[in-house]
Order: C-alpha cells, then structure tokens, then sequence
C-alpha cells in the first residue's frame, strides 16, 4: 500500500520538477501554446428551419447558442452556406412602429464570459436564394467567421419550425374595411 502511494507520488511529482528545471526562456512557449488553444467562440445547439410547407421556400435561417470563453467581446461578422445564394446576420428591430427584420450592421457581438442566443424572433443567420428545399433531417454545411479571426466550419441538421409562421416572416396585416 505504502509503496502503490509512493509510486503515484513519484508518478505526479516527477514531471512537475522537471518542467521546473528549465530557463524561463522555455516556459514562454508552452504559455503561448495554450493561449492559442484557447477556444474563441463555442458554437452549441445549431439548426436550421426546415423551408417544406412554408410560404416562401427560398430562404430560411440558422439558429444557436455562442458562447465565449475569453475575456475580450467577439463579433460574428458573417457567415456563408453553398445551399444558399446569399447569407447575412440579421436581426429583429422596431421600425416605424412595427417589427421588422433587417441586416445586422456590424454583426452580433458575443460578450467576454458569456454567451448569445441566435433565435426565431431575434438575431439569426438568414440563408437566401436556397437552391433547393430544405425538409427535416437533412444537413447543410455553415461557416462562421469572427472578428478574431477564427471561422467556424458546421454541418447544421434541418429542423421542423415550431413556432407560428407570421413571427418568423412578417407580412402586412389587411387593412379592415
């Protein structure tokens, strides 16, 4: 018993004075090495609305949870698909009283040790000019890209939209007469 604890002191200990035995010099590049592993941006729960039986076929969006880990704000600055024609980031805005969606300018910040829900009803991924229907359970490829530099590259499954047609894609109410 005595010498199964000793081995393991030995085991943990062994290393850590060794890595002490070098120059400072040496110690810099193991710090800057797992500075730069450090994650930028975690990217949780993505999807994309499904575009069989909506009114209009030719764009949907992507949704999911940014998370990030650093201590500096991180912006997604744009995102491109080869399913679709055009991609932006927009957003859910009041507009002369009414609630309109429009390109996010600048992007969506992801805030230092937090995190950014993209959601129907508010900031998203808007994919348009589709080349062809998206129904559930397929995929479509996602890349990301950030104000760090960093992109993120996603195979994003196509999920049934739950929630009310009107709130995804606005349109005029009839005038009463």
């Amino acid at each position: 018993m005595k010498l199964t604890l000793l081995t393991a002191a030995l085991a943990v200990a062994v290393p850590v004075l060794l890595s002490s035995c070098g120059s400072p010099e040496s110690a810099a590049p193991a710090t800057t090495q797992a500075a730069a592993s450090t994650p930028s941006v975690l990217i949780e729960d993505a999807w994309v609305r499904a575009t069989v039986g909506a009114k209009d076929t030719t764009m949907t969006a992507a949704f999911m949870s940014l998370t990030n880990p650093g201590d500096t704000d991180i912006r997604l600055t744009s995102a491109t698909s080869p399913v679709a024609g055009m991609v932006q980031l927009h957003e859910m805005a009041m507009k002369d009283g009414k609630m309109v969606m429009q390109e996010k300018a600048g992007g969506i910040n992801v805030p230092a040790t937090s995190h950014t829900h993209l959601s129907p009803g508010g900031d998203h991924v808007m994919l348009m000019n589709l080349q062809q229907p998206l129904k559930p359970g397929d995929e479509l490829p996602l890349t990301l890209k950030f104000s760090d530099g960093t992109t993120h590259d996603l195979t994003v499954p196509v999920k049934a939209f739950t929630e009310e047609e009107e709130h995804y894609h606005p349109s005029e109410t009839p005038a009463a007469k």
